[in-house]
């Protein structure tokens, strides 16, 4: 049956469960849902207090991160009245792109790219931006859910000025609930390996371990008996940011794939 025959696998998402569990219970593993996505809430009133206050001044640059996040910037400028104002003002800064959904939803509105992240990771955008002398710039960064410290980090140490947009704030699970799930990972032992979906769980899971000093211990199963298993290439950059240095992902972004790369990796 392949190398996920009698295997035990978490999955950490909180969408496509079903699916995903019918697809490795066919390989003969069995599995357990860990939902460590969270909650991800729009914040509306912040942000569109930050695009009107914001077109008062002309960013260099606007650095967008995700599809969706392009998506709602445009929508809640447009509830405000002034979504042609702030396409107006984005296509007047140079702008940069991490990934092919953001690219997408700025080429529905006709807006040019100079820098483009093709392969949707926060790694080759900043090898890319390197390039670039951001001494008093003033960028604005469009982020998902959480902050990206290691594109503001690198922002800031070229001493740019850098204002960090959230259109959507994400929440973690609460704490005893990634705790009994160390404690099964750690503790018991119970998993051969853990399926990721998104960054944020792979945050939200070593943010509880960082703070309840299991960061490291974390870092040691991953590395030796547990698989860390990710959707793409964006949530595989995510474990690896936390340390994590084996991570299988497929070339495909598809959830059935990563079920398919990760019994053939077990397999071998």
């Amino acid at each position: 049956m392949g190398g996920l025959a009698g295997k035990h696998v978490a999955l950490t998402a909180s969408r496509k469960t079903e699916e995903m569990e019918a697809l490795l219970h066919k390989q003969g593993a069995t599995s357990a849902v860990r939902s460590l996505q969270g909650t991800v809430i729009q914040d509306q009133e912040t942000v569109t207090e930050a695009i009107i206050s914001g077109l008062a001044t002309q960013p260099d640059w606007f650095i967008f991160t995700t599809g969706i996040g392009v998506q709602t910037l445009l929508a809640f400028a447009e509830e405000a009245g002034v979504k042609e104002a702030f396409i107006k003002q984005v296509r007047s800064a140079r702008i940069a792109v991490r990934g092919y959904k953001a690219k997408n939803a700025l080429l529905k509105e006709n807006i040019p790219m100079d820098v483009v992240s093709e392969d949707g990771t926060t790694a080759q955008l900043v090898e890319q931006l390197k390039e670039i002398d951001w001494n008093g710039q003033k960028v604005i960064v469009q982020q998902y859910g959480l902050p990206s410290p290691t594109l503001e980090q690198f922002l800031k140490e070229g001493k740019a000025m850098v204002s960090a947009w959230l259109p959507y704030i994400h929440y973690a699970p609460k704490g005893e609930t990634i705790d009994l799930f160390l404690e099964e990972l750690l503790e018991k032992k119970e998993y051969d390996a853990v399926c990721f979906t998104t960054a944020l769980q792979a945050k939200a899971l070593f943010a509880r371990a960082s703070e309840t000093g299991r960061h490291e211990q974390l870092l040691h199963m991953f590395a030796g008996p547990t698989v860390a298993c990710a959707v793409g290439k964006v949530t595989a950059e995510a474990l690896s940011e936390e340390g994590v240095r084996r991570v299988i992902y497929p070339k495909k972004e598809r959830m059935g794939a990563m079920i398919i790369e990760l019994g053939k990796f077990l397999e071998a």
